[in-house]
C-alpha cells in the first residue's frame, strides 16, 4: 500500500513537470522571461485617471451691502491709497491744532477754568471735545469744499493725488489768511528770507502756517486775559472783606468760587462766550 502511494505521487509530480515544461515563456512586465501559467502574469488594470472636482454654485450668494473695500483712488493702487490714509491719520492731530481754531478754542476754555477757580471740572476731555466741537462747526463749510473741488475728481480720476492736494490747499489758504495777522507774516518772511508777496494768496505754506499759528495764540491769550478780569474783581472783593472782618484763618478761595460760579450761571456765560467766539470766526 505504501509503495503504490508513493508510486502515485511520483506520477503526478511527473506530469505536472512535463506540463510546464510544454507551456511557451511569457515575460512579465519588467521584461524578464517567466514560466509561470500566463493567467497568472496578466498585468493588471491601471486605475482610472481622477475625475476633476469642481464645486458647483446652486445659488451664488450676492455681495454684502456693508462689506468695506479699499480701492485706488483716481487710477492708485490700494496700497497707496492705504498708504495715504494711514499719513493723513498720523498728522490729523498736527492738523487740527495747527491749521483749524482748535488752539485758540481750547486756550480759551482752558482761561475759563482757572478763572473761576476750578482745578479738574470741566475736565481735559470736555473741553477737548467740546473745542472739537466747536472746530468742525466752524470748518464744515470748508471741508464741503474741499470734499467737492479735491476728492470727488480724486475718486474720478480727473486729477492726480498731487493736483487734489494743491486744491485742497486753497480754501484752507483763504482761511488762514483771513485770521492771520500782518505782523506774524512779517516775521516768518524776515525768517524764511522771501520776498514780500503783492497778495495774502501767494504766500507759501511755509510762512503762512507758523503765522498763523501764532496768532491764534495770542488771539486765545487776549480772550482769556479779558475773562480773568471779572472773576479777578471778585476774588480782590471777597479778600479785602475777609480780611477787614478779621477772618484770617479763612481762605478767600472758598468764598470767591461760589461766588463765581453764581455769577457766570446767572449772566449764562456759556452762552455768551460760545456765541462770542464763534461771532469771532464770522
Amino acid at each position: 500500500m505504501k509503495k503504490s502511494t508513493a508510486l502515485e505521487a511520483c506520477f503526478l509530480l511527473f506530469l505536472a513537470v512535463s506540463s510546464a515544461k510544454a507551456l511557451p515563456p511569457q515575460q512579465d512586465m519588467t521584461g524578464t522571461t517567466s514560466t509561470v501559467p500566463g493567467q497568472l502574469l496578466q498585468p493588471l488594470p491601471l486605475p482610472a485617471p481622477p475625475i476633476a472636482y469642481r464645486p458647483i454654485q446652486l445659488n451664488p450668494s450676492p455681495a454684502n451691502p456693508n462689506e468695506l473695500r479699499i480701492t485706488g483712488l483716481g487710477s492708485g493702487s490700494a496700497q497707496w491709497t492705504i498708504v495715504v490714509l494711514m499719513t493723513m491719520l498720523t498728522l490729523l492731530p498736527s492738523i487740527l491744532i495747527c491749521m483749524t481754531p482748535f488752539a485758540r478754542l481750547l486756550i480759551v476754555f482752558h482761561f475759563l477754568r482757572q478763572a473761576l477757580g476750578l482745578q479738574s471740572t470741566p475736565s481735559n476731555q470736555t473741553l477737548i471735545g467740546l473745542s472739537m466741537i466747536m472746530t468742525f462747526f466752524l470748518m464744515q463749510p470748508i471741508g464741503v469744499s474741499i470734499y467737492q473741488n479735491s476728492v470727488v475728481p480724486l475718486q474720478a480720476g480727473k486729477i492726480t493725488a498731487m493736483d487734489a492736494v494743491v486744491q485742497a490747499g486753497v480754501p484752507m489758504r483763504q482761511f488762514m489768511s483771513h485770521y492771520v495777522r500782518e505782523k506774524d507774516v512779517e516775521l516768518f518772511l524776515e525768517m524764511a528770507k522771501e520776498p514780500r508777496p503783492a497778495n495774502i494768496n501767494d504766500l507759501s505754506f511755509r510762512v503762512l502756517l507758523p503765522a498763523y499759528i501764532l496768532s491764534e495764540l495770542k488771539a486765545g491769550f487776549q480772550i482769556g486775559a479779558v475773562l480773568f478780569l471779572p472773576f479777578l474783581v471778585v476774588d480782590m472783593v471777597v479778600a479785602s472783606i475777609t480780611t477787614s472782618v478779621g477772618m484770617m484763618q479763612l481762605p478767600p478761595v472758598v468764598i470767591s468760587t461760589p461766588l463765581k460760579l453764581l455769577l457766570f450761571l446767572m449772566v449764562d456765560g456759556w452762552h455768551l462766550l460760545i456765541g462770542a467766539l464763534m461771532r469771532s470766526f464770522n
